[in-house]
């Protein structure tokens, strides 16, 4: 059973830094896209980063590009995300989600060509 797991969300204050984690289990990790987005209250499901199966590939949100970054370990089955410079409006609940790189368009942040998601953790930047 194809299980995404996130982990590292929690309350930071602006300026401050966290890393998310993606923990990935019953599929075979190597042959997926993962993507992370966020959703915050009110709003539209938005698409912060991705990486290609390989890691070779990144892309980034103009919003973050700079201050995040993506990196996989193919043989720990994770994907992280690390966030500096965090910012009020960063707050949101992060997901991570996964596509067969079969079927997902390389560097997409769109939401809906990712077919598996995990839970989400939560993120809140505030003083």
């Amino acid at each position: 059973q194809l299980q995404l797991v996130e982990s590292g969300g929690g309350l930071v204050q602006p300026g401050g830094s966290l890393r998310l984690s993606c923990a990935a289990s019953g599929f075979t990790f190597d042959y997926y896209a993962i993507g992370w987005f966020r959703q915050a209250p009110g709003k539209e499901r938005e698409g912060v980063s991705c990486i290609s199966s390989s890691g070779g590939t990144t892309n980034y949100a103009d919003s973050v590009k700079g201050r995040f970054t993506i990196s996989r370990d193919n043989a720990k089955n994770t994907v992280y995300l690390q966030m500096n410079s965090l910012k009020p409006e960063d707050t949101a609940v992060y997901y991570c989600a996964a596509v067969p790189i079969s079927r997902g368009r390389l560097g997409s942040l769109q939401h809906w060509e990712y077919d598996y998601w995990g839970q989400g953790t939560q993120v809140t930047v505030s003083s």
